[in-house]
């Protein structure tokens, strides 16, 4: 520990810490604009510059690392020219269009300019300007604002693993920009405009629609992937506006990825406003008691052993557990919430990142199989690569070889690579026997073929003999890519006894066994195997389930109801309503309470209190609100022979996973621009 004075208070912090993280400590505010706690440090601001006794120039604190005996002062007349000196500096090329930069009441440079500034300039000169430049259709470059801060430099360098920025020429020639005119390629490219601590990057598509003051903010969870990163909803009216990251260490530190944060322009487009009903072949607006008398006549004279349920990715855990009991009172085991075929729903062990996000930076090796965490997860990927950055970190790849933003070693595409590593007689079995803390990340693509439950045995069986799981650690890991599939799993939305899953639905609605089949956002499946089997669809968006709908019930986005989402390491979250239902639309747990009474078959809770005490009671990981319980390990997955298929990831378009992101221009252009247009689905098919 190293002992130093600042301000002439004595404070004690760890050695090789800086003075501004020392300051911090103590409470005292340096102004800085270079600087960022989660980036290399660079110093090439010089506002946090202090006073060092018995140095005669003002030191920049981001960079200088305390010393015993050390006495700095933070606010000394040195200090003050120094920063007045910076900040003219700093605003002799700036231009003055405050008033239309989407950067204004939110703008470091303007705090620091109230605070640290002089209320005049002795620059008389003409301001330098620099040429537009276009970084793709999410950021939005005004560089002649820019203050050479390089914050996004390193985060796409370092966090990213996406060094598409850097700066060229000197003096006051020197631009920030990409070195061949491009885009920029990386899915969480929207992190430096929260970065940029001036207008010079800001969100394209949130352009010109919005002041900061004019907005009111939601804290919630992001639901279009499975890592359940904490996001903050900013909406005016009832419009959802722009998604900002919140920080929670455990899960996605301060970021967010492209998709989570530019596809909520979706919200507001395709959306379904009121019930429809199918008459003489085509949908036609309904009222819900209409709605409703239609779904229950045709459920009785089916029965319910002839009606079936399939849970989307979107779907929230109450509305799934609520739908659960439903099928359960008239007397229905088919249902199942893996609408892509995964083969999980042992014990829980065998469906969660046991490791948890934040445990990869305790990891000693990885094993990748079947998984792409590059666009299934973004911002564990992240994670990934920083602990890969801090060196000793050897990562194979069982599965397409692809730019993860960090050095690997593809061991090929053949599932019957996991069976030489857990025999021991493939080389990097050895690798992750030496390691302290291995892992492994067992990706959706792999599980969801006819031998996933084979894969998911030889997945075990590499845990097992390579010493990945022990006291303390368990580093056995599956990667989800949908919001819902956790929470599904863990209250038992699965078939029940003599019960059907998807495949098996699928097959029915096609023979004719089942005669209607409830789809609670169910999109991704294939809806030409229904057949002529009676479509219930509860949903927001006007998407492939509505398409073949032949009753709608129009529900709530994840911005539009408190609702509960299960993240892939097994913490439970809960979104905000931000934004009500657009028209006659409703909270989706509501939509099923209403249709079990309309059905005579009333579930026993009235309010949502009431819902998720009994869903708490039925699975226990609702009952620990963000928190990880860990899971005891036990047998799982199905021993014989695996296909010779290359293993690869689920997702073909990061862009388009899901109704949201498919309603969302944004997201298109996205797709135009990365990807030429070629896939407007977000899967494989």
């Amino acid at each position: 520990m190293t002992k130093l004075t600042i301000d002439g208070r004595e404070i004690e912090v760890e050695a090789g810490m800086t003075i501004i993280q020392a300051c911090e400590i103590l409470g005292v505010e340096i102004p800085r604009f270079c600087f960022h706690e989660r980036l290399a440090i660079a110093g090439n601001c010089r506002m946090c510059l202090v006073e060092v006794e018995k140095t005669p120039k003002p030191v920049a604190s981001c960079a200088q690392p305390v010393a015993d005996g050390m006495v700095v002062k933070t606010n000394s007349p040195m200090v003050r020219k120094a920063r007045h000196g910076v900040m003219e500096f700093l605003l002799i090329n700036h231009p003055l269009d405050c008033p239309i930069c989407d950067q204004g009441g939110e703008c470091d440079l303007q705090d620091e300019a109230m605070g640290y500034g002089m209320d005049r300039s002795r620059y008389r000169e003409l301001k330098r300007a620099v040429k537009d430049k276009d970084f793709g259709p999410l950021v939005k470059p005004t560089m002649t604002r820019c203050i050479h801060c390089t914050r996004c430099v390193r985060f796409l360098a370092d966090v990213a693993g996406a060094p598409d920025l850097g700066s060229i020429g000197r003096n006051e020639n020197m631009e920030i920009d990409t070195f061949v005119a491009k885009a920029i390629g990386s899915e969480l490219s929207g992190n430096i405009i929260d970065l940029c601590p001036v207008g010079a990057l800001t969100s394209k598509p949130y352009a010109f629609t919005a002041r900061s003051w004019e907005l009111h903010s939601s804290e919630s969870v992001d639901a279009l992937d499975a890592v359940g990163s904490n996001i903050r909803v900013d909406a005016r009216g009832n419009q959802v506006m722009r998604v900002l990251p919140r920080t929670n260490d455990d899960v996605n530190e301060e970021w967010l990825g492209d998709k989570s944060r530019f596809a909520c322009d979706g919200l507001m487009r395709q959306r379904l406003d009121r019930p429809y009903l199918r008459r003489d072949g085509k949908l036609a607006p309904a009222s819900w008691p209409e709605t409703f008398a239609a779904i229950v006549d045709r459920v009785r004279q089916l029965g319910g052993a002839r009606v079936a349920a399939l849970a989307g990715d979107l779907a929230d855990a109450e509305a799934m557990f609520a739908l659960k009991e439903l099928m359960a009172g008239i007397g229905s085991p088919h249902l199942d919430c893996r609408q892509d075929g995964a083969k999980l729903g042992g014990p829980r062990v065998s469906y969660l990142f046991n490791t948890t996000i934040a445990g990869i930076e305790q990891a000693g090796a990885l094993l990748l199989i079947g998984t792409n965490p590059r666009w299934e997860a973004p911002v564990l990927n992240a994670r990934i690569r920083k602990r890969w950055m801090r060196g000793g970190f050897p990562i194979g790849l069982v599965g397409a070889d692809l730019d993860l933003s960090y050095r690997h070693q593809h061991l090929g595409d053949s599932a019957s690579v996991l069976s030489a590593i857990a025999d021991g007689s493939h080389p990097f079995a050895k690798v992750l026997k030496d390691a302290k803390h291995p892992m492994l990340i067992l990706g959706q693509g792999a599980l969801a073929r006819p031998d996933g439950a084979q894969i998911l045995g030889l997945a075990r069986r590499v845990a097992e003999s390579t010493g990945m799981v022990g006291d303390g650690w368990n580093g056995f890991n599956v990667l989800h890519t949908a919001a819902a599939r956790v929470g599904g799993l863990d209250m038992g939305f699965l078939p029940g006894a003599g019960g059907r899953d998807t495949a098996g639905i699928l097959a029915g609605c096609k023979s004719g066994e089942f005669g209607a089949v409830y789809l609670l956002g169910a999109d991704e499946i294939d809806m030409a195997a229904l057949g002529k089997a009676f479509v219930i669809y509860q949903g927001h968006h006007g998407d492939a389930g509505a398409h073949r709908a032949d009753a709608i019930l129009p529900g709530a986005a994840y911005t539009e109801k408190d609702a509960a989402y299960v993240n892939t390491e097994g913490r439970a979250q809960q979104t905000r309503l931000a934004v009500f239902p657009p028209g006659e639309a409703r909270e989706d747990w509501k939509i099923i309470r209403a249709l079990s009474e309309a059905m005579g078959r009333a579930l026993p809770y009235d309010t949502l209190p009431e819902l998720r005490a009994r869903l708490a009671k039925s699975a226990p990981s609702f009952a620990a609100p963000d928190r990880v319980v860990p899971a005891a390990w036990a047998p799982f997955g199905a021993d014989g022979p695996v296909g010779s298929e290359p293993l690869r990831s689920p997702i073909a378009n990061y862009y388009m996973t899901d109704p949201i992101c498919r309603a969302s221009p944004t997201m298109a252009q996205c797709t135009a621009t990365f990807l030429g247009g070629a896939r407007r689905t977000g899967t494989h098919g």
